[in-house]
């Protein structure tokens, strides 16, 4: 991942605080939509990372794939997990907080949840490339959960807990 200083026009539109909020509220968004409760904050912060990622986008299979197998089948998600987490930390972080600081995202325990209202549940935006990591963090929300604990999940796809 290159650095801030090196981003093209679209790469600041996307990693900006106020998409990524936007990124973490789709999540939490899908996980409300499939489970019902609120989403655990280590999946939504995974998610978000790897929705932002164009390579693991396109590895991600539908929402009906199991996830275990899946993992095990496409190893390379553990690759780019571990190469671009720590960068697409310093750019989800900044967004998390601001959709927490603006309420669009509530704290619920160790959990989150999403204002009523706070963001419309169709994806509508100019950019094809905001369109599909918005599309992916939803999916991400609702498909991640089904592959059993969080710490489970988590190191299904290479990401310490």
């Amino acid at each position: 991942m290159s650095s801030p200083v090196e981003w093209g026009r679209e790469e600041r539109a996307l990693y900006n605080p106020a998409f990524t909020a936007l990124v973490c509220a789709r999540v939490v968004q899908g996980h409300l939509d499939a489970h019902e409760r609120p989403g655990p904050l280590p999946l939504v912060v995974a998610s978000a990372v790897m929705a932002l990622q164009p390579a693991v986008r396109d590895l991600l299979p539908n929402a009906n794939a199991n996830m275990a197998q899946w993992a095990e089948n496409n190893g390379t998600i553990k690759v780019h997990m571990s190469a671009n987490t720590p960068g697409l930390l310093t750019v989800v972080r900044p967004g998390l907080l601001f959709a927490l600081q603006t309420r669009i995202l509530v704290l619920d325990g160790a959990a989150l949840t999403l204002r009523d209202k706070a963001i419309p549940k169709g994806i509508r935006n100019r950019s094809a490339e905001a369109a599909a990591v918005q599309k992916a963090a939803h999916m991400l929300g609702r498909w991640l959960p089904t592959g059993g604990p969080t710490a489970t999940v988590l190191t299904l796809l290479g990401v310490r807990p």
